[in-house]
């Protein structure tokens, strides 16, 4: 039986090393994978990384960025976590080592870090939730501790060693001494030290623990997947909020009481029946609520509506002289077949149209003239209303 390397080199296909099919068979939420130089010009002289540390931490005074400091006291093993937005004033007061800053959704906010994504097209988009950035002085840690979900670790600049414990069970008990999910024991059977452009990836819970070596830069590309409770609790709020109040609990027919007082086992039949009966008919309806569900945010951030929308007109004419119509970054969009056409799903709205109109849409983070053009009826109305939502906004590159 041949063992599948845990660490490989990615000159031969980037930026996994080998082709998608095979990493998704072999190492997706089953193993981790170290792949050296998997993004190369992150390394190559005089790179420079997508963001700075400096444009990182202005970031992380903004107060509707999502961000926070963690702080390591070594000889007390002690922890401290705080909560942007912060002030600038603070940064120079950290120190040299043992910080660390992170600050969550910056493809949301940074156009070179969302450029990124695209390498990343082997997945499905909706699946992934944002990359993180991290900086982190010398020293600087989150600690050893478990992700719910896959990761792809980027090195952007600097040098961070990566600890993992790849052991087919390991321990994942959490103290209880910090405001972190810190694991309380930790054995790694792996040591790296990551460069920049090497990328690893780990499946969900498996432990790891980084640790930078010099002052560095990492990128956390991280999926979503929602826990069971999550999916169950939405989905029953949304039967709910669909119900006919006059869809009840009911006991025709049923035989004189041996017990009244008895909850028997033909009453449970009646209940087991009665939430049967609560559920989403047809795959479209069960489609477009994971549909909606996937696309909403887990965050506070979304697009408002503009104050002012531009006409119909206006804005068509604007498209023709070369305007064009840019997703807003909060906007997640996914689509799906339906059994009449498809839906597009933005924002957590469905909306039904052709399916080439849907696939196209999906994926226009930005829709010039001739891509509204090439929509049908449907699909045009469709750019309207997301328009009216603040889903796009009209970019005319010639305006001053």
């Amino acid at each position: 039986m041949t063992t599948l390397p845990i660490e490989i080199d990615a000159r031969r296909q980037l930026p996994l090393g080998m082709p998608a099919a095979s990493f998704l068979r072999n190492y997706w939420q089953q193993r981790p994978l170290l792949v050296r130089g998997a993004f190369p010009e992150l390394a190559a002289p005089g790179a420079v990384p997508p963001i700075t540390p400096e444009d990182l931490a202005g970031l992380a005074c903004e107060e509707a960025a999502l961000s926070r400091l963690i702080q390591h006291d070594r000889d007390r093993d002690r922890w401290t976590v705080r909560s942007g937005p912060f002030d600038e004033a603070l940064f120079p007061t950290l120190g040299e080592r043992d910080w660390t800053l992170l600050v969550q959704d910056v493809d949301k906010w940074d156009a070179d870090i969302a450029a990124l994504l695209p390498r990343f097209d082997f997945l499905p988009r909706w699946r992934i939730d944002d990359i993180m950035v991290s900086f982190a002085a010398t020293g600087g840690s989150v600690g050893a501790h478990v992700d719910q979900y896959d990761v792809f670790l980027l090195q952007a600049q600097g040098h961070r060693r990566w600890l993992v414990d790849a052991s087919d069970a390991p321990p994942l008990a959490c103290r209880d001494d910090v405001d972190l999910r810190l694991l309380r024991t930790f054995a790694p059977t792996h040591d790296w030290v990551l460069a920049p452009g090497d990328m690893l990836y780990l499946p969900p819970r498996v432990p790891h623990h980084g640790v930078a070596e010099d002052p560095c830069l990492t990128f956390s590309v991280g999926m979503r997947a929602p826990a069971v409770a999550e999916l169950m609790g939405d989905y029953i709020d949304t039967l709910a909020a669909d119900a006919d109040e006059s869809d009840r609990y009911a006991d025709a027919g049923m035989a004189p009481a041996a017990d009244p007082w008895e909850i028997d086992a033909a009453a449970m039949v009646r209940a087991v029946e009665a939430l049967n009966a609560m559920r989403m008919d047809g795959p479209d309806a069960l489609g477009d609520w994971f549909g909606r569900f996937m696309t909403t945010y887990r965050s506070a951030g979304a697009p408002q509506a503009p104050t002012a929308v531009p006409s119909r007109i206006e804005m068509e004419w604007d498209l023709q002289q070369g305007a064009g119509l840019v997703r807003h970054p909060w906007t997640r969009v996914a689509w799906r077949r339906a059994a009449r056409g498809a839906s597009l799903f933005a924002a957590g709205d469905a909306h039904p149209l052709p399916l080439r109109d849907a696939r196209r849409l999906a994926a226009a983070s930005r829709l010039d003239g001739a891509g509204y053009a090439a929509l049908s009826d449907a699909g045009r109305d469709c750019v309207c209303m997301l328009v009216a939502q603040g889903h796009y906004v009209l970019d005319d590159p010639e305006a001053t």
